[in-house]
């Protein structure tokens, strides 16, 4: 593993490539074009990657490492995804560039950075022969942005067939913390329907959803318990249409959050159990979790042996919750032991100051083959 401080520059160089092919989930041919670039880069190290057409979003891609000589007791899935939330063209205002240690660009961060990590964990793996026992897939999706409604089929097969999923999304913090619990995230929306009058002719003949709404909303407040880490947020608001009408329909959108699958599914239970104060007004309730929580349970076994490996290369490795999803939300709530955060360390996710720290990206791939090495 002592190879990979001497390959910071080819690290650089291949995540300097990798940021200059632009992904925007939104857009198929340039997602395309990027899983090409980092296509060829795994291919030009002698490993094989293979795209797996899709449709309306950009190719996954998938390598498959197996275990030489010996006969595969298992596998290990190495969780990521390429695309990135930056539209086609933002290079021209934030390009890829390094200054005072870090490296700057859309994407570097969340989390580019972390496909060429293991890019470089697995040609450490190669070049020390060390014996594996264990299948190694590495999967890289295209539309984790934006819900991985495509690509979460072929993931989710994937860690069924492993024994633990590694997530390479960004580390948190300069200390480089992995994630071991994160939050489910849903939205709801909640429509109200009342009956519409005129507010000053006859304002009793009318149902103000506002006001229902607005009752509603208060009630809902009343569910927040920060200390369980349940959270629901009133996010956008609308109704009426003219002061002097009692208006007939209100909208909220509201985002979900839970750490425990029990607490999601209570939410999901009390939302679409809710019922109108005012007898005449209709509620429509639609919606809820679309990735449930990543559970620290499926996580700790898995991190006290990365803490140990960490340890043993004079590593400082913590853990932290986080309110945000991933994909590993979903491969835990499979029942797969699943670690979050081994990727970059750095700041700035989806802003114009997105960047990593270069220093640490050849510390975190020597992590994440001794993982791959040792699971």
């Amino acid at each position: 593993m002592h190879l990979l401080k001497p390959r910071l520059p080819q690290m650089l160089a291949a995540l300097r490539r990798f940021v200059n092919a632009e992904s925007p989930s939104l857009e198929k041919a340039a997602a395309d074009r990027c899983c090409g670039v980092i296509a060829e880069e795994w291919n030009k190290h002698g490993a094989r990657a293979e795209r797996i057409l899709q449709k309306h979003r950009g190719d996954l891609l998938r390598i498959t490492h197996a275990p030489g000589k010996f006969r595969p007791s298992g596998q290990l899935l190495v969780l990521g995804h390429y695309d990135t939330v930056y539209s086609t063209g933002t290079l021209a205002k934030m390009p890829f560039r390094l200054q005072g240690g870090k490296a700057y660009g859309p994407g570097t961060f969340d989390m580019k950075a972390g496909i060429v990590q293991a890019l470089f964990a697995l040609q450490a793996l190669q070049q020390a022969e060390t014996p594996l026992h264990k299948r190694l897939v590495f999967l890289w999706t295209s539309d984790e942005e934006i819900g991985s409604e495509s690509s979460r089929k072929f993931f989710e097969t994937e860690a069924r067939r492993s024994d633990a999923v590694f997530v390479l999304e960004p580390a948190f913090g300069p200390r480089g913390r992995l994630k071991t619990a994160r939050k489910g995230v849903g939205e709801a929306e909640l429509i109200v329907h009342g009956r519409s009058s005129h507010a000053g002719l006859a304002p009793q003949e009318g149902i103000n959803a506002i006001h229902e709404l607005a009752r509603q909303l208060a009630r809902i407040e009343g569910w927040n318990d920060f200390r369980r880490g349940v959270t629901i947020n009133a996010g956008i608001i609308e109704g009426g249409t003219r002061t002097n009408v009692i208006p007939e329909r209100a909208r909220a959108v509201l985002d979900l959050r839970a750490l425990g699958i029990s607490d999601m599914r209570g939410m999901e239970r009390r939302l679409h159990a809710l019922r109108p104060f005012d007898r005449g007004a209709h509620l429509e309730i639609t919606g809820g979790f679309r990735r449930p929580p990543l559970e620290r349970k499926m996580s700790v076994s898995l991190f006290a042996h990365a803490k140990s490996l960490a340890k043993q290369m004079n590593l400082s490795l913590g853990e932290c919750t986080v309110g945000g999803g991933s994909d590993g939300n979903f491969t835990a709530a499979l029942g797969i032991p699943t670690l979050d955060g081994l990727g970059a360390v750095g700041d700035g996710a989806h802003s114009s100051q997105e960047h990593i720290l270069i220093n640490t990206m050849p510390a975190r791939a020597t992590l994440l083959a001794a993982l791959l090495a040792t699971a």
